[in-house]
């Protein structure tokens, strides 16, 4: 359970800094490039996913077992679905509904997709894969007997 509280800890801070570059991509792609809010807020989810990806494989899980590529799949899966789905869905609620800011609304997006981020890194995506199944299985290749 320390451990859990622990890592959860790393994440929320991970998660911080994702938040400053999510913020930061969001404001320049809708105030310097003019970006319709739905598509800037795809990028800049995209852009703090990899951001955070790459502090989570090196900090957060970093005694966790497994592939980079395979755990970048997964996250994508996980983490970024929840992120680029649930931030686009309380966007279009929060800004196109509700008339909020559109930084305001998005950080209430990231804050409320924060815990199934976590469970989906904690039990999804950074798992301890055994040895064997890091990686698959390929067939045998069948052996050339000389003539």
């Amino acid at each position: 359970m320390k451990l859990l509280a622990l890592r959860w800890l790393k994440f929320n801070f991970v998660g911080g800094l994702g938040i400053v570059i999510q913020l930061a991509a969001l404001s320049i792609l809708t105030g310097f490039f003019h970006l319709y809010y739905l598509l800037a807020t795809a990028l800049a989810v995209e852009i703090a996913v990899l951001h955070n990806f790459a502090w989570h494989q090196h900090f957060t899980w970093r005694e966790r077992s497994g592939g980079t590529l395979g755990r970048l799949l997964r996250f994508h899966l996980g983490n970024g679905l929840i992120s680029i789905a649930g931030n686009l869905a309380l966007m279009k609620l929060f800004v196109g509904v509700l008339g909020m800011p559109v930084l305001s609304g998005n950080a209430a997006s990231i804050g409320l997709c924060s815990l199934a981020n976590f469970a989906a890194g904690e039990w999804f995506v950074f798992r301890d894969l055994p040895p064997a199944r890091c990686l698959p299985r390929l067939p045998a290749l069948p052996s050339r007997s000389s003539d």
